[in-house]
């Protein structure tokens, strides 16, 4: 005996939201989309999925709802407000999270629809609009396990790993530390590839020389080439990580915290923020180091 597919829906169309919805719809799932955005919404209702006019209608017509919206106050607005998502969520529905939020609010959300007796996940991702649209992103997920076992077969879907972490909340927790380790990661391999660069040395072939030893990542595996070869096109652009950084030190400070590196990455985004950096991928968190360097990095 076969179980039937969960109707699924899926409010929030943007960079991350639209690849995923649309990996949800190759692997054969009934969707229910919905956007403030009309034009993503007419998207993927060409790609095969229905209407919804609301984050309500789409819930009603839901057994799960995914949600992937840019921060806490539109995760707040979309599965809270007026004409939300507990406001057409029927009892036992499930509601996964996927936006990378401010974790305290993930528990927030997380108890407001236990209230209402509609289930919760916070799940966000990581990997960028790249593995959003190949579907490998890394999902880290706070919950109940019965609710993530009932999600599971979507994230399979739509990322390479899903990994419950804990309680509401413990999935933005997780993805904080992630943001944290990456963004200051990429700013060590912007300083070492500009002391190089200085030295007169080819930045790629540091690179080769590296990558094999203890200081290579998948960080520098992704972003080292971005920088030499002066590849600015987004991934994760700098104005989402800024947000996830402000989310950090939100939430360092919340709970009493010192956090002094995130503190200075946070610094060191929101001057590129500042300079019109935002839309250019993470990367370009070499041009801060390039201005303090007076050096360029690029191959010969």
């Amino acid at each position: 005996m076969t179980t039937a597919r969960p109707k699924v829906g899926f409010v929030g169309l943007g960079i991350m939201g639209k690849p995923m919805a649309r990996n949800l719809l190759k692997a054969g799932y009934s969707l229910t989309v919905f956007d403030v955005v009309g034009s993503a919404v007419e998207e993927l209702v060409t790609d095969g999925a229905k209407r919804g006019e609301s984050s309500a209608a789409v819930a009603k017509q839901s057994d799960l709802t995914i949600v992937m919206v840019p921060n806490s106050p539109q995760s707040e607005a979309v599965i809270l407000g007026r004409g939300g998502i507990l406001e057409g969520a029927p009892r036992g529905h499930l509601v996964v999270d996927m936006s990378s939020i401010a974790p305290l609010v993930s528990q927030k959300l997380g108890k407001a629809c236990t209230e209402k007796g509609v289930d919760f996940l916070d799940a966000p991702v990581s990997g960028g609009e790249p593995k959003a649209i190949d579907g490998t992103l890394a999902i880290m997920v706070g919950g109940k396990k019965k609710d993530f076992d009932r999600a599971k077969p979507l994230f399979d879907k739509m990322g390479s790993s899903a990994v419950l972490c804990g309680d509401f909340g413990a999935g933005n927790f997780v993805k904080l530390a992630n943001q944290i380790i990456v963004a200051c990661n990429i700013h060590a391999l912007a300083e070492a590839l500009a002391l190089t660069q200085k030295a007169g040395l080819n930045p790629e072939t540091v690179f080769e020389a590296i990558r094999g030893g203890l200081a290579g990542s998948t960080v520098m595996n992704a972003k080292a080439p971005m920088m030499f070869n002066r590849n600015f096109k987004p991934g994760f652009r700098i104005e989402l990580h800024f947000k996830d950084m402000n989310n950090v030190m939100e939430t360092a400070r919340d709970m009493q915290l010192a956090l002094p590196m995130s503190a200075f990455m946070q610094q060191v985004l929101s001057s590129l923020m500042a300079d019109g950096k935002g839309k250019l991928d993470h990367s370009g968190i070499l041009h801060f180091v390039e201005d303090l360097a007076n050096v360029e990095v690029k191959k010969p």
